[in-house]
């Protein structure tokens, strides 16, 4: 457990290695903007300094890498007429998943522990993305009435089959072996090894790749529990509107079809709506600039438009009661081009200016 005088990002080098330590173990390392602000000028000056080669990401303490944004903030100036400010939060994290996915030096990210929403973005988007036994990833937005953003839909866009829709839908948790599968991650690394590996990327003495380090390292996952219920979880998820998903979850005989139909019945029927269509286009897409765009312009329509987000906020967040009220609070209720109006939103200020 570290104090609060310490600093929320530790930056440090060595041997090559450029080492950034998300540190706020008590709220398992969730992003502020100074955070994201600090990652951005380690990234900034390791990107011409010779002596780093390699940059890895971990978080501190036992929890996980990272278990989101700041959302009660986010509440806060939904609530208090200040959405625009929160413009400015977006921009800069969404500037920072995509100088991740473009930094021109290897980016290593362990996602150890839990790893959800921003977590996804610092992670998600790296070169080389180690999970462990202990890896808990997922797009849980819309448990508060909100969307995938943080170039997530980009991930769930290119996921097998309908696994994206599913992922981003139900916010389901994907240990090692379903982020691998999924196209979350990309080497299983027991967590007892991962000091080793630290080590070798930062002493390594031969010209080896990270990638062949990491391999040096790597085990072969358990079979995933996504991969087994591909037959259902595309059946399903392959209707085109969340009613007719609900209707196909409910005609299927597996036990897990008729809970998942009976969660998104309980989630908010705008993020439900918004999600799919969401996830749908961002298949469509060239590439992950465009799909961070698109959210950002749907998380502002969210922010500026939406009772559902601050009340998603509030009932799962901050009053813990788990008993949102949406607006409206059925699918049935749901306009039908609600989806089509929030693509449409666009920003006052643009996200690439």
């Amino acid at each position: 457990m570290t104090d609060d005088s310490a600093p929320t990002v530790l930056a440090r080098t060595g041997g090559g290695l450029g080492r950034l330590t998300l540190n706020r173990p008590r709220a398992i390392n969730a992003l502020d903007l100074d955070m994201i602000h600090l990652l951005h000028a380690a990234l900034d000056a390791w990107e011409r300094d010779t002596e780093v080669d390699v940059v890895l990401l971990d978080g501190a303490g036992e929890r996980g890498l990272c278990a989101g944004g700041d959302v009660r903030g986010l509440a806060e100036r939904v609530t208090g007429g200040q959405a625009q400010e929160s413009a400015v939060f977006f921009r800069d994290e969404y500037a920072l998943n995509a100088r991740i996915a473009e930094y021109p030096k290897t980016f290593v990210a362990f996602a150890d522990g839990v790893t959800m929403g921003g977590g996804i973005g610092v992670a998600g988007h790296a070169a080389v993305r180690i999970v462990t036994e202990r890896s808990q990833l997922a797009m849980p937005e819309t448990r508060i009435g909100f969307t995938p953003d943080v170039g997530g839909t980009w991930l769930l866009g290119r996921a097998p089959g309908r696994l994206g829709e599913y992922l981003g839908l139900t916010g389901a948790v994907m240990d090692a072996s379903d982020a691998i599968y999924a196209g979350f991650a990309d080497h299983f690394v027991p967590s007892d090894r991962l000091d080793a590996l630290r080590d070798a990327l930062e002493t390594r003495a031969d010209p080896s790749s990270p990638t062949e380090l990491v391999l040096l390292f790597d085990e072969t996952p358990p079979s995933s529990k996504l991969e087994r219920a591909r037959s259902w979880i595309d059946d399903a998820f392959a209707a085109d509107t969340v009613p007719e998903i609900v209707e196909r979850l409910r005609a299927r005989p597996e036990a897990k079809a008729s809970a998942t139909a009976d969660l998104l019945e309980e989630l908010s029927p705008t993020g439900l709506a918004v999600t799919l269509a969401s996830v749908r286009r961002s298949r469509e897409l060239p590439g992950l600039r465009d799909a961070l765009e698109q959210e950002y312009g749907l998380v502002m329509w969210f922010a500026t438009t939406q009772p559902d987000l601050p009340e998603g906020i509030r009932a799962q967040v901050i009053d813990k009661d788990r008993s949102p009220k949406w607006q409206p609070p059925t699918l049935a209720e749901l306009p039908a081009d609600i989806a089509d109006e929030a693509l449409a939103f666009r920003p006052d200020i643009p996200l690439w200016g």
